[in-house]
């Protein structure tokens, strides 16, 4: 019996593409609908890999550098995941492709969607069980995610977890002569039916060695660095504390939530005149300083260091990213340092 879209159960598959083989059960439950304008389905299309390694080079914490702690700590038990997912329309501009797209509902700016990439060996099965939490439309949009990862397949191990949805899969296949093309289907936003196709219109695996290379974004919360600020003792300012993300600018954080950052008194560094430079990293009138936590900062770059050289525990608020290689961990700021 083929699979079914009906709204009032969740379908559930274990992938064996080798085989094209689908063992299917039911499990009932109500799916979660969602509206998005009328939009034409992804079909498979034939890439090259680099455009699966851009997509995890675009990862969400760039500005936080590799990381340098185990990310699984910040991800989300299966039942949060399906609350946050949705999906979202995005139109076409010069510098990306339009389409819909996985994005966390995240009312408070709390999570992020992360992007990454697995190798799994195909024969026998990739061993996953793929729910969809949302569907039921003529163009096979939708939100499909992986239940559960079987214990005894090839995906057990890999480091995929329950709430993963796929975005993309690829393989390479060669004709015989040396030459290998590889190709790649896009899954995103779809629904059960449209990924169960996609899938299956991969070419079929030749060897016992063949692996699919499966991209997933996950919804993660976002490493928080509590920040303890402390104002000069002539300045009658109570100590204050805030909450800032790995890879937040510390210039930038600090203004948005209201900090009296840039001292007012304080002669620049480049010119001796007043006024601040606008984050261009000359004037070091942003500057603060660290009681605790340097740790959590980015490296000094070589502008930086040369200006602070005889203030090793200052650092320049618009040059510096907190939650370096996406550590969270607690801070004491010293605000306008010249006046303590």
């Amino acid at each position: 019996m083929p699979p079914s879209s009906s709204s009032s159960s969740i379908l559930y598959i274990l992938l064996c593409i080798p085989c094209r083989n689908l063992h299917q059960y039911r499990h009932g439950g109500a799916v979660h609908s969602f509206v998005l304008p009328p939009s034409t389905m992804k079909r498979a299309a034939s890439m090259t890999t680099s455009y699966l390694s851009a997509q995890v080079q675009g990862s969400f914490y760039a500005a936080a550098g590799a990381p340098s702690v185990d990310m699984t700590t910040y991800d989300l038990p299966l039942e949060r995941t399906i609350d946050e997912w949705t999906a979202v329309v995005q139109p076409p501009s010069s510098l990306r492709e339009g389409g819909v797209f996985l994005r966390a509902k995240d009312s408070r700016g709390e999570l992020f969607v992360d992007t990454l990439q697995f190798s799994i060996r195909r024969g026998g099965g990739l061993g996953l069980i793929l729910t969809e939490i949302a569907g039921g439309r003529e163009d096979g949009i939708g939100i499909t995610i992986i239940e559960e990862i079987l214990a005894d397949g090839n995906s057990a191990g890999v480091g995929l977890v329950p709430g993963d949805s796929i975005v993309s899969l690829s393989v390479s296949t060669s004709n015989g002569n040396g030459d290998v093309q590889t190709t790649m289907v896009s899954t995103e936003c779809m629904g059960y039916d449209a990924t169960i196709d996609a899938i299956t219109s991969l070419p079929p695996s030749t060897s016992s060695d063949d692996v699919v290379n499966l991209t997933v974004k996950r919804v993660r919360r976002q490493p928080r660095i509590n920040v303890r600020l402390q104002y000069p003792p002539n300045s009658d300012e109570d100590d204050v504390t805030i909450e800032l993300f790995a890879g937040e600018n510390l210039r930038r954080a600090m203004l948005t939530r209201g900090i009296k950052l840039n001292d007012r008194l304080a002669k620049r560094f480049d010119s001796g005149g007043s006024g601040d430079c606008g984050s261009d990293g000359t004037c070091a009138t942003c500057v603060v300083g660290v009681a605790r936590g340097m740790e959590l900062l980015s490296p000094m770059g070589q502008q930086e260091e040369q200006i602070l050289s005889k203030k090793p525990r200052w650092r320049m608020a618009c040059k510096t990213v907190v939650g370096y290689g996406m550590v969270e961990g607690n801070m004491t700021l010293q605000v306008n340092p010249r006046q303590w």
